[in-house]
């Protein structure tokens, strides 16, 4: 049964190796390469969220033969609005290991 209370958010949509029709949901630049669930969960508690379950085990969707992860959040705005703020955080802590 479907879900309204919360949102999904996998990983694959920050990659930034995929193109959109393989999942990705945002512009090249404000994704990064092969991010990890821990990376995305460090991004999301810094973003100000609160995540209530994640998986490391699951298949995105759209590529069956890769394994993924997924966080659910709350729901509280949009789901382009809390994409573009885990996204800000992420590009932010990559950027700081990079250098």
């Amino acid at each position: 049964m479907k879900d309204y209370e919360h949102v999904v958010i996998w990983l694959d949509y920050f990659n930034k190796t995929l193109p959109r029709n393989k999942g990705r949901r945002l512009e090249k630049n404000n994704c990064i390469f092969d991010p990890s669930l821990k990376e995305l969960i460090d991004a999301t508690k810094a973003a100000g969220f609160e995540i209530s379950e994640s998986d490391d085990k699951v298949r995105f969707p759209k590529r069956p033969y890769v394994r993924s992860g997924y966080v659910v959040l709350p729901k509280g705005s949009s789901k382009t609005k809390i994409l573009n703020k885990i996204s800000e955080k992420l590009v932010a802590k990559r950027s700081k290991q990079s250098k």
